[in-house]
């Protein structure tokens, strides 16, 4: 066996057991004190749930890390930024505050890892003709990425699992390429996806339909700002000619609903910020899937894009990217217009009665 592989299983299993073992009385202490999600418009659960999971998601993923892992590379900074996420999440799950304040913290958390650890994309690596970023542009660039792909998971996470699934594959793809080829510039980056990976199946233990407790603010956004830095080191770290198209592959299913949810809210003269049920899971829930079955197929299609971009890896950024791009668009389009025959059946009935 590799000996790098022991203390990356044992960091994740540190992680796993500790947020597993946690739940239980977050859910216990939640229901004590009345911390609970109450149902409305636009949720699907139809129960009060405590959303305070992203408590035993941190705990283990942070004690994990801090045990079992160098914090050099920047990983200290992400540290850092991931324990102010963490208070403005409970923060927010506690007691809701504003938009504005929550993007601040964001904004605070990215100029962290940014500037003080100098994680940033440095280039395009040949997409449109562009290689590498003036310095002014790079940070530009890398805020909105990062600020991008943590809200991407926090808006889709909507649904039992979802959003715990699909940041599992995402580390898990990203972790396995930093064991893989990380060397000793990014070799620690494979224990933070590892450390995550722990940390959100302990959790899912207990948010697969019927959830007994949801991620929350808290967990999304630590979990949407860790899977952004992977990103970017992966990109930075170039294990394939076309990183920057793989990893939006990677990512493809939260990154591909925040941006139809966002063009379908302007397109109808709506501010993209208010919450609607036009996410791709309500599509599929409103087809007549149930929501396990709908977590499996996000979670299937998620799995196919990252299994075409690895395998064309050797592709050129545009090409993949255009390749993305029209499947996007079909899956918009049959997301606009298809209905489920049970869906159908339902529709018909109403119009009759």
């Amino acid at each position: 066996m590799d000996q790098r592989i022991l203390p990356l299983i044992l960091a994740s299993s540190w992680a796993f057991l500790i947020a597993m073992f946690a739940v239980p009385s977050i859910i216990r202490v939640a229901h004590l004190k009345n911390i609970l999600d109450t149902p409305n418009l636009r949720t699907v659960h139809a129960e009060l749930t405590p959303r305070l999971g992203g408590l035993a998601m941190f705990a283990g993923f942070m004690s994990a890390l801090t045990i079992f892992t160098g914090l050099g590379n920047g990983v200290q900074q992400l540290l850092a930024s991931c324990i102010i996420l963490f208070f403005i999440g409970l923060k927010d799950d506690l007691i809701t505050i504003s938009a504005l304040k929550k993007f601040s913290v964001q904004l605070l958390a990215t100029g962290i890892v940014m500037f003080m650890a100098d994680i940033r994309i440095t280039g395009f690596q040949g997409i449109f003709g562009i290689g590498e970023l003036p310095i002014g542009l790079s940070y530009g660039f890398t805020f909105l990425v990062i600020i991008g792909i943590t809200n991407s998971i926090n808006l889709i996470d909507g649904l039992d699992g979802l959003a715990g699934t699909l940041v599992l594959i995402a580390a898990c793809t990203f972790g396995l390429y930093f064991y893989l080829f990380g060397g000793t510039a990014y070799s620690n980056y494979a224990a933070v996806a590892f450390c995550l990976i722990g940390g959100v199946l302990g959790f899912l233990r207990y948010n697969f339909h019927k959830a007994t407790i949801f991620m929350g603010d808290t967990g999304s956004l630590l979990c949407g700002f860790i899977i952004s830095v992977l990103a970017i080191q992966f990109i930075e770290m170039r294990p394939e000619p076309a990183s920057p198209a793989v990893a939006l592959g990677i990512l493809f299913v939260p990154l591909f609903d925040t941006l139809r949810v966002s063009f379908i809210r302007i397109m109808k003269g709506s501010s993209p910020f208010i919450p609607d049920k036009n996410h791709v899971h309500h599509r599929l829930l409103a087809m007549g899937f149930n929501q396990i079955t709908t977590v499996l197929i996000l979670a299937m299609i998620n799995m196919l894009v990252i299994a075409f971009v690895v395998s064309f890896g050797d592709w050129g950024n545009l090409e993949i990217l255009m390749v993305l791009f029209a499947f996007s668009v079909v899956l918009s389009v049959f997301l606009g217009v298809y209905k489920s025959h049970s869906a159908q059946t339902v529709s018909k009935a109403k119009i009759k009665a």
